[in-house]
């Protein structure tokens, strides 16, 4: 049994991870800003936490957490995300402030106050997407959320070195198309290849393994485009 961390668990990919998670034994903590839907499931496995992660002292509740009831973690999956879809000369500053709250900073902040409790051979696996991919394609509309995920995947690069003598692996998985709220959003009427589920479980698979075979890597985990 593994002590496993999840953000944004309220829909999509989050969602499903912690149901996998959990149905196969594992302690998981779900963090959203909306927490019924995985309330709404009673399962016994896991622990919910209501907060918004841009917001630093909400962040403290997780740490709190863990100090009772945990000590350790063992997989940190940094899945929250947030999406602005609109033609650069109308993004605003405020706009990408926004943005890299959730897809940046919130993941630099949630994973720094975790590092105490990452021991050796934890893995902490930041969610990323084909769109911060220097050379990949680029659509209109996306230029706060994309560079943010291609800020993220940089981050991940440089705590992999700077904790490599911890025994701590962080990586990063590139997501292309996969069919969730986010996507309709992004693209919408676009049908992707992809569910939810299946991309949750090949996740699930690579949180528990991956760290065996990679570290400071991005691997992208596409089929379609976009």
């Amino acid at each position: 049994m593994k002590n496993v961390i999840i953000t944004g668990t309220s829909r999509g990919i989050g969602y499903e991870l912690a149901q996998l998670f959990a149905n196969n034994n594992h302690s998981v903590l779900a963090i959203s800003r909306n927490s019924k839907p995985i309330d709404m499931l009673n399962h016994p496995n896991i622990t919910t936490l209501a907060i918004d992660i841009s917001n630093k002292k909400e962040i403290q509740k997780i740490v709190e957490f863990v100090e009772n009831n945990w000590k350790t973690v063992d997989v940190l999956i940094n899945n929250a995300g947030k999406l602005a879809n609109k033609p650069f000369s109308e993004t605003t500053t405020q706009d990408f402030i926004d943005v890299y709250n959730v897809n940046v900073f919130a993941v630099a902040e949630v994973t720094r106050i975790l590092i105490p409790f990452l021991k050796n051979d934890s893995h902490v696996v930041t969610i990323s997407s084909m769109g911060g991919i220097q050379g990949s394609m680029k659509f209109p509309g996306l230029a706060a959320y994309s560079s943010s995920k291609g800020a993220v995947i940089t981050l991940s690069e440089l705590l992999a070195e700077e904790y490599k003598d911890h025994g701590i692996s962080f990586n990063v998985l590139a997501l292309g198309a996969v069919q969730t709220e986010m996507l309709e959003e992004a693209f919408p009427g676009y049908k992707a290849p992809t569910t939810a589920l299946e991309m949750a479980a090949y996740i699930y698979n690579f949180s528990l393994t991956g760290n065996k075979y990679y570290n400071g890597k991005v691997l992208q985990v596409s089929n379609s485009t976009p």
